[in-house]
């Protein structure tokens, strides 16, 4: 199913708000814009491109590893260790799938496969859990342990990215509550 921006009489892409039929209201829309400029200057970046190829790869290299050398290692744990290796592995492709679901948002984003706007959606916010301190089981294979650590900096690089676009933007101006609330009566009794 392709993803695309709903469009107005002219082919014009709408804002998300607009298309739905609902007035547009609560966050600034000029900061909505400019985070929607900050997802598309970042899909764009060395940065984004650095990330995204850091990514993908290991992504492969962790496939290699569970269908070829882990299968085998994990065939010489005893049960307890066997069982700990399955449910790390499985955490650790969780982990690396939602690496590699943002990254591919943003790489549909550069590509123009997607809208800065639809890429804001909560849906593709990413949720980041305590990692554990250890791994599970003590006799777990090291070259797992690598990549464990090596998807969990992975991933927590990639949900820091996704808090300071999505999340975290700062008003252009900080704001005074003072002022505000002396707007706000000024509206009310038309001052």
């Amino acid at each position: 199913m392709a993803l695309t921006a709903p469009r107005v009489k002219d082919g014009a892409p709408m804002s998300q708000f607009a298309a739905s039929g609902a007035p547009i209201s609560g966050p600034d829309p000029s900061a909505a814009v400019a985070r929607m400029r900050q997802v598309e200057d970042f899909a764009r970046s060395e940065l984004f491109e650095r990330t995204f190829q850091d990514g993908m790869a290991l992504v492969e290299e962790t496939a290699a590893y569970l269908d070829g050398d882990g299968r085998r290692e994990a065939k010489l744990l005893s049960r307890a260790a066997a069982l700990a290796y399955a449910a790390e592995s499985m955490a650790l492709t969780t982990r690396l799938m939602q690496a590699a679901s943002w990254l591919l948002v943003q790489r549909a984003v550069r590509e123009g496969d997607m809208s800065a706007d639809q890429a804001c959606d909560d849906r593709y916010r990413l949720r980041l859990r305590p990692p554990s301190d250890q791994p599970t089981h003590t006799d777990l294979p090291i070259a797992l342990v690598e990549l464990m650590v090596r998807a969990e900096k992975l991933l927590e690089r990639v949900v820091y990215l996704d808090r300071r676009m999505f999340v975290d933007i700062p008003d252009d101006e900080p704001s005074n509550p003072v002022q505000n609330q002396l707007d706000r009566l000024k509206a009310a009794f038309g001052g």
